[in-house]
């Protein structure tokens, strides 16, 4: 139940023809504290409740459960969230032994373009695609919790 993820910014937009599956996304927060979020997701016609504890080695891992939930509950959780909801579009792209996940994100949040990677341990070697950019996995400010409530667009260099 532990997740090692590392995050990455997409400089290019590559990536598009070599995804084996996209998928809209729509998720909230009924807690966006970092000790503990509680995240309600809509990913294609399936809902999802995922709760994260707090980011340990250097945000490269933390404790993560996530179970699936009927689609018309989570339409009416996402009601409940708080201000600032994600909408993005999700790309999987595989590399290597390894599956990128690219979120191309809309809204409050057009223009940021991010790549995850989920590993066996923090050590891990993987394969580098041209179109990754930027590691950003220290940086909170590509955390979607923190992406909800500070927008993209008030921030970006």
């Amino acid at each position: 139940m532990v997740e090692i993820e590392r995050k990455f910014l997409v400089k290019s937009d590559d990536f598009k023809n070599q995804a084996f599956t996209q998928n809209k996304i729509a998720q909230g927060y009924l807690s966006s504290v970092p000790e503990r979020t509680v995240r309600v997701r809509i990913k294609g016609n399936k809902g999802f409740i995922t709760i994260k504890g707090i980011s340990q080695s250097g945000g490269m891992s933390r404790f993560e459960w996530e179970n699936e939930i009927p689609l018309d509950e989570a339409t009416e959780l996402l009601k409940l969230c708080e201000k600032g909801k994600i909408e993005k579009t999700r790309y999987e792209i595989k590399s290597g032994i390894h599956v990128y996940e690219v979120d191309e994100f809309y809204g409050e949040n057009e223009g940021l373009v991010m790549a995850e990677i989920e590993l066996n341990s923090e050590t891990e070697s993987f394969e580098k695609p041209d179109w990754l950019g930027e590691e950003v996995t220290n940086d909170e400010r590509y955390y979607n919790a923190y992406l909800s409530k500070n927008p993209f667009k008030d921030w970006q260099k």
